[in-house]
Parts: C-alpha cells; sequence; structure tokens
C-alpha cells in the first residue's frame, strides 16, 4: 500500500492557479496534452488497484465526460483492463479530436464495450463495483447538462443503500467530484460522494471537504521549477508508485479482511516427484510474474531456551544439497543454530496464492563457497556486511554511515576486500516439503512431500492435507 501523507500538510490549488499550472506545463516545459493525460490515467488506474482489488471489483464502469477529464477516464480504463479489471465505457458526448478517437480505437481493439446511456441499467449495484467518475475536471464551469446532470443524480442515489446494507458500487471520482464547485465544494449537497477521489497534479481546494474514506494524489510529472513557483507541499512518491495516499487509511476491522484466493487446481497427478524441481518450477512462475523479491524466505529458528524467532532472508541458492543464505556468524539466528542446528523456511508468493514451508537440519557451508559468494556480491554490499555486526548495539546511524564512509576510502583503489571472518553461508537440507496454493472458500491445496526408504533408496512421499 502506498504510504499516507497528512492532508493538511500537502499543498491545494485553487482553480486559477490549476490552470495556470496546465498551460505552463504544455507550454514552456515541453509535455504534451496526450503525455499528461496519459500519465493522469495511469495514476488513477494504479489508485484503484491500492484499494480495490480486482478478484472483488473486477466489473467497473468509467463514465466520461468530453474534456480533458473524460481522456483520462478513458486512459484510466485501458490500463484497469491491463491490470485485470472488466471495464465497460460510457462515453456520450464524444469528442472528435485525434487524440479523443484515438483512445476510443484503443479501447475498441481490447473488445472493451462502449455502452449508451440507454444501454445502462437502472440500478448500477447490479452490473458494476467500481464507478469511474470522469465527467467533469476542474475547466468545467455552469451546471450539468443532460444526460450528465442525470447521471450525477443516479450516481447520488446510490448513497441510499448505505442506509439499507444493499451492497453498491463504490465511486472513484477523477480530480473533482462531478457537480462540485473547485475551491467550495458540493455547495448545494447535489454533486458525487466519492468514495475515492483521486487528485491529480495536486490536490485542488475542494479535495479538503471530500469526506470519502480514500483519497490518493497521482500525476507523479510535478518539475521543481513549477512547485518552487506555486509553494507547492507534495509528497514523495514511494518506489516506481504512480500514486500516493493523502491522509489516513480508513479504520478496518482486521477480523474482517479476508481474500477469496481463485487459483488453479494444484493436483497430485501434475507435480513434480522430486519437491526440489516443483519448487523450482514455483520460482520460475514467481519471477515469470514480475513477483517482488521471489527469493525472499522467512526463516525461524530456536535458540536453547526453547523460543522460536523469525526473520527474512534472501535464499542465494538451491540444488540437490539444500537452500543456501549468508548471514552474519555472530548474529541471533547464527547463535540459535549452534545450539539447534533445525530450522525451517518459508516462501510466499503473494501474485500467485502460493506458498512453501521447508523443514530441514542446518550447517554452515564450505569457506571457500562463503569467499565465493561474498566477491560475487556489489561492493557497497560487501562493505555493508563488514560494517553490520549484527549482536552490537550502536548509538545512531550516523555510525553506520562513517563506517561506511571509511571503509569506502581504504577500498576505493579497487583492491580486494576481505570476507570477514563472522560472515558466511548456511545450507538447509530439507527433511520436509509442504506446497501450499489458496483456493476459494479455503478449500486451499496442500501436498506435503515426505522422504521414506524404498528398496534402500530414499524416495519423496506425496500426501494431501486437510486445507
Amino acid at each position: 500500500m502506498s504510504s499516507a501523507q497528512n492532508s493538511d500538510s500537502v499543498s491545494h490549488l485553487t482553480q486559477r492557479e490549476a490552470a495556470e499550472i496546465d498551460e505552463t506545463l504544455m507550454g514552456p516545459l515541453g509535455f504534451s496534452v496526450d503525455q499528461l493525460m496519459e500519465l493522469a490515467g495511469l495514476s488513477v488506474a494504479t489508485s484503484i488497484a491500492e484499494v480495490y482489488k480486482p478478484s472483488e471489483y473486477d466489473r467497473v464502469l468509467a463514465i466520461c465526460g468530453p474534456g480533458s477529464n473524460g481522456g483520462d477516464g478513458l486512459v484510466a480504463a485501458r490500463h484497469l483492463y491491463h491490470f485485470g479489471y472488466k471495464p465497460s465505457v460510457c462515453y456520450p458526448k464524444r469528442t472528435q479530436k485525434p487524440l479523443y478517437t484515438g483512445l476510443v480505437t484503443q479501447l475498441e481493439s481490447l473488445s472493451i464495450p462502449f455502452l449508451s446511456v440507454e444501454d445502462l441499467p437502472l440500478d448500477f449495484s447490479k452490473d458494476f463495483d467500481i464507478i469511474v467518475d470522469a465527467m467533469f475536471g476542474f475547466s468545467f464551469h455552469g451546471t450539468p447538462r443532460p444526460p450528465f446532470d442525470d447521471l450525477i443524480k443516479r450516481l447520488l442515489c446510490l448513497h441510499g443503500y448505505d442506509q439499507t446494507r444493499q451492497k453498491r458500487p463504490v465511486i472513484v471520482s477523477v480530480d473533482i467530484p462531478s457537480g462540485w464547485h473547485v475551491e467550495e465544494g458540493d455547495i448545494g449537497d447535489e454533486g458525487i460522494k466519492p468514495d475515492m477521489l483521486v487528485s491529480l497534479t495536486a490536490p485542488k481546494l475542494c479535495a479538503k471537504k471530500s469526506s470519502g474514506p480514500h483519497h490518493f494524489l497521482g500525476g507523479r510529472f510535478v518539475p521543481p521549477v513549477i512547485a518552487d513557483k506555486y509553494k507547492l507541499r507534495l509528497p514523495p512518491y514511494p518506489g516506481t508508485s504512480m500514486c500516493v495516499r493523502i491522509g489516513k487509511a480508513p479504520n478496518v476491522d482486521i477480523s474482517a479482511l479476508r481474500e477469496n484466493y481463485i487459483s488453479p487446481e494444484f493436483l497430485e497427478e501434475q507435480v513434480e516427484s522430486d519437491p526440489i524441481n516443483q519448487f523450482r518450477k514455483w520460482v520460475d512462475d514467481a519471477i515469470a510474474a514480475g513477483l517482488r523479491e521471489p527469493n525472499a524466505m522467512a526463516l525461524s529458528t530456536v535458540g536453547k531456551d526453547g523460543k522460536p524467532s523469525s526473520r527474512m532472508v534472501l535464499l542465494k541458492g538451491v540444488d540437490r544439497g539444500g537452500f543456501v543464505w549468508c548471514t552474519n556468524y555472530e548474529s541471533r539466528k547464527a547463535c540459535e543454530l549452534c545450539d539447534n542446528p533445525h530450522a525451517s523456511l518459508l516462501f510466499y508468493w503473494d501474485g500467485l496464492n502460493r506458498q512453501v514451508r521447508v523443514e530441514g537440519s542446518v550447517e554452515k557451508v564450505s569457506d571457500e563457497e562463503s569467499e565465493q559468494y561474498f566477491h560475487s556480491r556489489p561492493r557497497g554490499s560487501q562493505i555493508g556486511a563488514i560494517v553490520s555486526k549484527r549482536r552490537s548495539v550502536i548509538p545512531g546511524r550516523h555510525v553506520l554511515h562513517q563506517q561506511y564512509k571509511e571503509l569506502e576510502e581504504k577500498f576505493s583503489d579497487g583492491s580486494l576486500i576481505p570476507k570477514p571472518e563472522y560472515w558466511g553461508g548456511y545450507r538447509l537440507k530439507p527433511e520436509l516439503f509442504e506446497f501450499w496454493q489458496g483456493q476459494t472458500s479455503r478449500l486451499h491445496d496442500r501436498l506435503q512431500y515426505s522422504p521414506q526408504e524404498i528398496n534402500g533408496k530414499r524416495v519423496w512421499k506425496i500426501n494431501r492435507l486437510c486445507p
């Protein structure tokens, strides 16, 4: 989830400022309309994907107006399609400029249905999980005209379902909730009440009066020259994300959080007879799916006091001998492995609804193997291993930076960085595997591999376990 920012610490734009910034972006700063529209639509789609997962909210209706706000909605619909949603588009007042007709062609090539106002169901809740309100942006003036006036009323009526406890589609407004004044908000209480507002470039003044549970900022393109001119205080975007949450996330009943996994069947007759081969197959799937750090694993150890401890480490090798990782030999986990040379590993791949548990005995790898891997690491990581003496207490982070800087200068000539004696690898020799794949209604697949002797040979027996 994107990190949250206090809404009071973020700048809000007047209508005039928003218009001036757009003119500057598309004038002296060289942005084109289609560039900004593409970034805006992508920001809207990623904001939706942050909160409303396609496994539960896949049916999307994007209602698009004739201006740039409608264009943002068309772009968002395309990205949502590629994110795994099933979008439909209502675009009653089409703009015939090449940019907009191109966006329509792109959606039609994906077989995304376009619905007329007459085609729309009377009750949106039966056909859609998400409504994207992309009708009017900050440049709109006057009273909404047909058919948008009626569409706004129909969306406003959806909030009546809250009182009857009926499920209704959530509403996501792009930049300005339709029917609102850009600066004063929902003056006559006749505008849309969005569940999510996605502000673009910077929030407009009316965003301060949005009471929906989700407010995101998108449009990661504001250059410093504009931020300085308008004294904009904008939140940093986390990582490579195109959106950032503004304000606190809504209070959620943790007991109500649940995911209904949808996965292909994981059957005994389809799996590899050797669990190492099955593990490699799933790792390859995780890498192909683009999952972050597919080699991350939770390592659990138990000390002589019988108390377990767990931490995340990175798998650095797997072969017939077992699973290899590297660490500080003076760390807590190393001390516990010295007292009790048994451990368990847990791999979890959220995007594939899969996890693997491995249990077994642990031993240190050879000095030669540790040395070889140490010098395969980036030089910065090698220096970091020397600086990090895991069990020692330090007065602050500045100590690490100082020690790192000293070592960086010491080895600036490119000379070989010696591996510390207290750093090296471990290998877990597997004695038990469990492959888990999430399924609907909690009827998960669990296949366990356990070793047994047959005619003097070690083979793996596969059993299905209860979910």
